[in-house]
């Protein structure tokens, strides 16, 4: 299937590895140049390395410098002479019980997570506004649908990150602008580092998930792929859910 993505631009943040690395590759096969930021200039050096020559435009990037990330919009545009894409993957997560969680935490989740995202949507806004179209695609969590223990500042920002889709998706809707999100669970990345360097770990985690095994990494490149690409002008607003199963049981 021709998803008629070929010679577009994208900007994916958090591209040096995990899921953001995955999606970058993936838009890449489907004929698409990508800005893609991170923080370990190693890592997106070798996704350079292992792209199609001029297919991929590295940047270190600070998620919480607000001046960088307003800054990556005129990158893309200087580096590809278009933007038609944009997505939200970088996000950290700090694990911490809600009593002995400094407030410093609070603040670096939302900035990353949140108003990361949000600075970097009204950048690209300006774009997108004035040529008439364009993609926004944040990445979430299941733990934004639902809140979970020793995640509160994690899933706090990941659940505004999903109203703050659906609010920009109906504002943007009359310029053909489509907004969405993807609400991943357990992927085999680093974030889920410590559950897979245990086995007694791993087991528990995996008996709460009905497919009985995390994601693979690669699993997320062909839904981002279908929401970057002109088959999902009607699709704006929603809200994909990748995690084998696991929430429908919450």
């Amino acid at each position: 299937m021709d998803l008629k993505l070929g010679g577009q631009a994208a900007i994916v943040t958090g591209a040096s590895r995990g899921l953001g690395r995955s999606v970058a590759k993936a838009l890449v096969a489907e004929g698409m140049q990508v800005l893609a930021t991170g923080r370990s200039d190693e890592d997106l050096q070798t996704l350079v390395d292992q792209s199609s020559e001029g297919s991929v435009v590295p940047f270190i990037c600070d998620m919480t410098d607000r001046n960088a990330v307003e800054s990556l919009s005129d990158r893309a545009l200087e580096s590809f002479g278009r933007l038609d894409v944009i997505v939200n993957n970088a996000g950290i997560a700090l694990a911490a019980q809600f009593e002995d969680e400094p407030l410093d935490i609070w603040d670096q989740t939302l900035a990353v997570n949140l108003l990361a995202p949000v600075t970097l949507a009204k950048a690209a806004g300006t774009v997108f506004l004035q040529q008439g179209h364009g993609k926004v695609i944040n990445i979430a969590s299941t733990s934004g649908l639902r809140g979970k223990p020793t995640l509160a500042a994690y899933s706090a920002s990941k659940g505004a990150l999903l109203r703050f889709t659906e609010a920009l998706a109906s504002e943007w809707a009359t310029h053909n602008i489509q907004v969405n999100a993807i609400a991943p669970g357990a992927f085999e990345t680093d974030a889920q580092s410590v559950v897979l360097s245990s086995a007694e770990l791993l087991a528990r985690r995996l008996r709460k998930i009905p497919a009985g095994r995390m994601g693979d990494a690669q699993e997320i490149g062909p839904l981002a792929c279908y929401l970057a690409s002109p088959s999902s002008n009607f699709v704006t607003g929603s809200v994909y859910v990748i995690d084998g199963g696991e929430s429908s049981r919450l």
